[in-house]
């Protein structure tokens, strides 16, 4: 007896996905259909005839497109207690439980050579602990100045799932309790050719692939994740991307902007440290703040300048959002007030199947994409703000394996700023003309995890270690 969702894709056109099913064993089928199961066919018509019959150029001139307003850092000359107000505010948000932790963590070390999970690749400067023993760390240290619990929720794919679950247990979730630790799958979206045919990447499977970081709105919704927040009081939700180990995970003055503001979401931005940085910039349009991607933004915005001779368009988007719990809901789906996020078309050239089941290696694009934007949800916050960080205390991401953001300036970086805690305690260390110490120092966060807790560790320390030599703090 054929099985119904066979019968649901043939009606849909779609019946090439089980062209090879009496060619199947029992566990193959099942394994087909479970894949076939995640497929919305009507969403995938629609994007069809919207991204890829209908395609429009996605460039525009923007003329109505404004640098977006954000909260300058006291360092950059930002109002000093106003900071420290907003500090209050997300300190007291901390003791009452209401802040979790939220990493994105869907990807695979592969650009790094690294065959396994991102979040396990190992990166601090001396004892090479791996990413998500980073972030673990400095939530255990945020934990125990808040005297609270702090959940963590980290959505990997379904390429990875098994290997970061297993990594946390392993290594008994570093420190955390099981518990708070909650772990879900990314959404995936098939791959279709330009006739909107769903494709295979083999007989026995459909060519899926993750729905980009925008899916992780719907994914935390979907998954149970906002259902167990509302349980615990979660009411704000910490979110961030799992290749930066610069980055303050738990930012009580950030979480304090974000609630003053009564934002749905909040984002970080640096400084673009050069017109063609690449990453997105906040803008205003239609009085809705946006991001532009770098590769849209057309040049002469990029270069423009305002009367300082600084770039007019400065703000740079680094992943780093703060996200309400109702705002994820409205985005992800639930209830009657759901929005949804636009998808964006990739093409690609996507190993397939002709008829006969024989494989194909396009050596051009043969196929379209989906993914979404999690910036793509700002302009859909009635309330939103945007705050200034430091670059060098928030962000060195490891993307490539070699020059900018890799692993090498990602220690770098990390030791730059454990020598900038050492010099507020009133050690004089020996540094290159860059500022990198010339004996390797590692700090775990639970020593300290910025200037003044580092500095109150450091002087409760009855025997200072010997800083010409390579030494780690804990």
């Amino acid at each position: 007896m054929k099985h119904s969702l066979i019968s649901q894709f043939e009606n849909a056109g779609q019946g090439q996905v089980f062209r090879f099913w009496d060619e199947l064993s029992p566990g193959q089928q099942t394994s087909l259909l479970e894949e076939a199961e995640e497929i919305d066919m009507e969403e995938i018509a629609q994007l069809h005839r919207s991204l890829v019959l209908n395609s429009q150029d996605e460039h525009h001139d923007f003329p109505d497109l404004e640098p977006a307003p954000f909260i300058a850092h006291p360092a950059q000359g930002g109002d000093s207690s106003a900071w420290a107000e907003a500090r209050n505010v997300g300190d007291s948000a901390l003791r009452s439980g209401s802040v979790a932790a939220f990493v994105v963590a869907g990807g695979q070390g592969t650009r790094l050579g690294y065959d396994k999970p991102k979040g396990i690749y190992p990166v601090t400067p001396l004892k090479e602990k791996s990413l998500f023993q980073v972030f673990a760390e400095k939530i255990r240290a945020a934990e125990n100045t808040y005297e609270t619990t702090i959940p963590w929720f980290i959505m990997a794919s379904h390429g990875n799932f098994q290997d970061t679950v297993d990594f946390f247990e392993s290594n008994n979730h570093f420190g955390l309790q099981s518990g708070q630790v909650h772990f879900f799958r990314q959404g995936r979206m098939p791959a279709i050719d330009l006739e909107g045919k769903i494709l295979l990447s083999c007989k026995s499977s459909i060519a899926m692939s993750p729905d980009g970081h925008g899916g992780s709105l719907r994914a935390l919704v979907r998954s149970g994740a906002t259902k167990i927040m509302e349980e615990n009081g979660i009411d704000v939700l910490s979110y961030f991307q799992v290749d930066n180990p610069l980055i303050k995970v738990i930012d009580p003055a950030f979480i304090g902007f974000h609630l003053q503001s009564q934002s749905g979401m909040s984002s970080k931005m640096i400084p673009k440290a050069y017109a063609e940085e690449k990453v997105g910039v906040f803008c205003t349009q239609q009085d809705k703040t946006v991001v532009i991607e770098y590769s849209d933004l057309p040049e002469d915005l990029m270069h423009a300048r305002d009367e300082s001779g600084q770039l007019k368009f400065l703000s740079g988007s680094i992943a780093i959002h703060m996200l309400s719990r109702e705002f994820v809901n409205q985005m992800g789906g639930a209830g009657s007030t759901n929005t949804s996020l636009p998808f964006h078309r990739a093409d690609k050239k996507i190993p397939t199947l002709d008829d006969e089941g024989n494989p194909i290696e396009p050596e051009s694009p043969n196929g379209v994409k989906f993914e979404m934007f999690v910036f793509d949800a700002l302009p859909f916050s009635e309330k939103t703000v945007v705050i200034e960080t430091q670059r060098s205390s928030d962000f060195s991401p490891v993307k490539n394996a070699e020059g900018l953001d890799s692993p090498h300036t990602s220690k770098e970086d990390q030791m730059k700023e454990f020598v900038s805690w050492l010099n507020t305690a009133g050690e004089a260390v020996a540094t290159d003309a860059n500022g990198v110490p010339l004996q390797l120092i590692e700090v775990s966060p639970l020593f300290g995890y910025d200037g003044p807790s580092f500095v109150k560790s450091w002087n409760a320390l009855t025997e200072k270690p010997d800083l010409s030599q390579p030494s780690y703090l804990e």
